[in-house]
């Protein structure tokens, strides 16, 4: 049995072994943008972030782009990007909370395209703080988006792949399926989940026999640089931060190549590799150490916020972009910090 100490050095020499063989991820490959090309994808939480990001990436990859989210104004900004870069956009605004909602974005999908090549399962919200100080009704939320509505998007999805004989689903879980953070209680409670249900659903169609033809992918990024941090509801009263932040562009990359190559699990990057095997080696230190993190970065160095729902309940105009600029405000936050010293 390995000591604490050593299972602390262990972790440590994982990532760093991660940050020295592992690499950023290299861009899509000419045979990747042809394996996308004319293909269907369905994309939900594409008005911002990771989910607008794939979006206009399969547009530039000539892909049939369906649109979803609650900003119907900004999906219609996004499809005319997508068919100025060669690609075809349908916009199907929605709430992925709503069963109702995702049934109409399969109907609308099938009477445009008549089948589903890819569905992208991304729209996620997330509630900032300690546990027992937001709202149980933002928690519930949280549920309902992250968990509720990936349950809803893959249940329609699957259906439909058995109906017309393939398909992929990819689910877009989190580092914290694996490696939970301290005051994102709820979020990663979800994202465990959306993990386990890929898992389960894996063995399910293997053991029906059609797992060869219908594939199922958890992608699995650090902390990216999305207006995530921005649209969460926090009350933490500080404003939403965490080290290291990825850029998007490599996360949108990951999860549009997981869509060519589905695998069961894709860590996007080699932060998350890095992180999901210092996990599996020594889970309680490197837990203690994320928390460690995560206390510094939101209570210690964060500039103050006020008590916000962000865009839990009701959606927000702001944040429409694909980077979140959180990695320059945390420039400032630090350089503002080191100069009251």
């Amino acid at each position: 049995m390995l000591s604490p100490f050593a299972r602390a050095c262990l972790s440590c020499l994982v990532l760093l072994l991660a940050a020295l063989l592992g690499g950023c991820a290299t861009a899509l490959s000419p045979g990747e943008a042809q394996a996308v090309a004319g293909k269907t994808y369905v994309v939900t939480g594409a008005s911002s972030g990771l989910g607008r990001g794939v979006a206009e990436r399969l547009g530039e990859m000539r892909a049939n782009v369906v649109l979803a989210a609650r900003r119907g104004q900004v999906l219609e900004e996004v499809a005319a990007r997508i068919q100025a870069a060669g690609g075809t956009a349908l916009v199907v605004p929605g709430d992925v909370s709503r069963q109702e909602d995702m049934q109409r974005l399969l109907d609308a999908t099938l009477a445009r395209f008549g089948r589903v090549d890819v569905w992208i399962n991304n729209a996620a919200v997330g509630a900032i703080g300690r546990f027992d100080t937001i709202p149980v009704e933002d928690h519930a939320r949280v549920v309902d988006v992250n968990l509720k509505g990936v349950i809803y998007g893959s249940h329609l999805a699957l259906q439909q792949f058995k109906r017309q004989g393939g398909g992929t689903l990819v689910n877009i879980g989190s580092v914290e399926s694996v490696v939970p953070l301290a005051y994102h209680a709820s979020y990663a409670a979800t994202k465990a989940a959306v993990l386990g249900l890929g898992r389960a659903l894996n063995e399910e169609l293997r053991l029906a026999g059609v797992g060869d033809r219908i594939r199922v992918a958890t992608v699995m990024p650090w902390a990216t640089d999305t207006p995530f941090f921005d649209h969460a509801a926090n009350y933490s009263g500080r404003r939403g931060r965490m080290i290291m932040m990825d850029d998007p562009a490599m996360v949108v990359d990951v999860i549009v190549r997981a869509s060519v190559y589905p695998r069961e699990e894709v860590p996007a990057g080699w932060k998350a590799r890095g992180a999901l095997w210092a996990h599996q080696l020594a889970p309680d230190t490197t837990e203690h150490l994320s928390a460690n993190i995560a206390h510094a970065e939101q209570f210690e160095k964060a500039s103050p916020l006020a008590p916000t729902s962000g865009s839990v309940h009701q959606p927000m105009q702001e944040g429409t972009g694909v980077d979140g600029g959180v990695r320059a405000r945390m420039k400032q936050e630090d350089a503002a910090r080191k100069a009251g010293r």
